[in-house]
């Protein structure tokens, strides 16, 4: 029987939402990349699969519904799904009602977590800072993103929909995590000013050959060398080199 993979083409009017079956033959079951405008990707993965920032967008989009985290005026983190969100290059554009906690603390921090997961068994990660667009631009967006999503003129029919308000990421990193390949595929990107900080573990000059933190690897992602190194984009970062090494050779990043 053929396999059928999915494929993100550009829609006239969000090109992170149009979604086209594709048959494939089951020996060519893998991810093909981008296409050349950069927005066309194959989603469905087999062994191997290399990412990038628009491709990442482009399945946030698939997805649709993503969850949203922020923290409150408390520290507590407070968590919701939002589907009010237009990709504009790599700007993403969301909406939420003024006087929702959830504007509150936007306007407040402005620090905002999104994370999507897609049915191929890819985490995508957006971390950055959300900004309110500015006055003049407001109802463009607004506009903008109720023609794409018709459903939101049943929430805020006519006038009502004033209460809302536009925000837009233009700085932020992306953390890509895929446990559909072998070993697993993580990858992080940065957009505009956003800086990755380090995460997982690293062996350091401590390091005495011993090949212990490889046995326990549950990836096969650490090679031997001098000292032994962790492939990063494989690495689960579950610590469990960490907690087996007999010189305690290995940290955190």
């Amino acid at each position: 029987m053929p396999v059928v993979a999915l494929v993100v083409q550009p829609s006239r009017r969000n090109p992170a939402l149009a979604v086209v079956p594709v048959a494939r033959n089951k020996a060519r079951y893998q991810t093909k990349g981008v296409s050349s405008d950069g927005r066309s990707a194959f989603l469905h993965i087999r062994n191997s699969i290399s990412m990038d920032i628009q491709t990442c967008l482009n399945k946030l989009g698939y997805v649709g519904v993503l969850n949203f985290a922020t923290v409150d005026k408390d520290g507590a983190p407070q968590v919701r799904n939002i589907s009010a969100i237009h990709y504009e290059g790599t700007d993403i554009y969301f909406l939420t009602a003024r006087g929702k906690s959830f504007c509150r603390q936007l306007i407040d921090d402005g620090r905002v977590q999104i994370l999507g997961y897609t049915r191929y068994k890819e985490t995508i990660r957006v971390s950055g800072k959300a900004v309110q667009v500015p006055e003049a631009e407001q109802v463009k967006w607004r506009d903008l993103i109720y023609e794409e999503q018709p459903y939101l003129e049943n929430v805020y029919p006519g006038e009502t929909k004033n209460i809302d308000t536009m925000f837009v990421i233009k700085d932020y990193t992306i953390e890509y995590f895929c446990l559909s390949t072998r070993p697993i595929t993580r990858e992080y990107f940065t957009v505009g000013n956003a800086v990755v900080k380090p995460k997982g573990y690293q062996i350091t000059d401590a390091c005495i050959g011993c090949g212990t933190c490889q046995k326990v690897c549950p990836q096969n992602a650490i090679d031997a060398g001098e000292p032994f190194i962790i492939r990063q984009n494989n690495c689960l970062q579950c610590g469990n080199c960490f907690e087996h090494c007999p010189v305690e050779a290995i940290i955190r990043r």
